[in-house]
């Protein structure tokens, strides 16, 4: 995907603006191993090549505890899509203080070798544009909250390629292999079918 036509694009909403008192919000969505976080970082680098400071958020960053999304009682994919983070206290601490008049945020970010979420403080005083990176973001929830999404189109395979290959942590590939069937690829199914994110969003990047 060429990056230069979705500055172009994103350029042109940037500066149509309708406020300029808070960040410009951008989403880039995608489902897993579609490259959402190359993306930001083009992106970012770009703004800021325009003299334009941009932070990068992800969503990664802001998952709940183990045991909230974890044997929990419902199906794994449940687990993944509805309990992994919070998504009522993200709407209220990132996204809606996003659109308020703040020169901070305080975020909860997820410490894996403590299994714990720690509150963060940051620093969005001059702030330009907020980019932010994850799965599920145009969940209904937060979907009105951007004023631009990136919807990343990628391959099934070469997502699978990547996904499978990355995540050693699950086990073998036979095991990470059954745990995207029961997990995550059930989770992006649903998303799928009940926000058709390609169909909302501003900009489909195709791989």
């Amino acid at each position: 995907m060429a990056i230069d036509q979705v500055m172009r694009t994103l350029f042109a909403h940037y500066t149509r603006r309708s406020s300029t008192n808070r960040p410009f919000i951008v989403g880039v969505d995608g489902l897993g191993g579609s490259g959402k976080t190359t993306l930001a970082r083009k992106v970012q680098q770009a703004f800021m090549f325009a003299k334009c400071d941009a932070v990068i958020l992800h969503m990664d960053d802001f998952i709940v505890e183990k045991s909230e999304r974890y044997g929990t009682g419902y199906e794994e994919w449940y687990e993944y899509y509805a309990l992994q983070w919070n998504v009522e206290q993200l709407r209220k601490e990132l996204f809606q203080r996003l659109h308020g008049d703040f020169n901070s945020i305080t975020l909860p970010f997820y410490e894996s070798n403590t299994d714990s979420v720690v509150p963060r403080n940051i620093q969005i005083d001059g702030v330009k544009v907020v980019l932010i990176e994850g799965v599920f973001l145009q969940r209904k929830e937060w979907r009105n909250f951007f004023d631009f999404v990136i919807f990343l189109d990628c391959p099934p395979e070469l997502r699978t390629e990547r996904v499978i290959g990355r995540d050693t942590y699950l086990g073998d590939e036979r095991a990470r292999v059954e745990k995207y069937k029961r997990r995550y690829w059930l989770a992006e199914d649903h998303y799928l079918l009940h926000e058709n994110p390609a169909g909302q969003a501003d900009y489909i990047g195709r791989i």
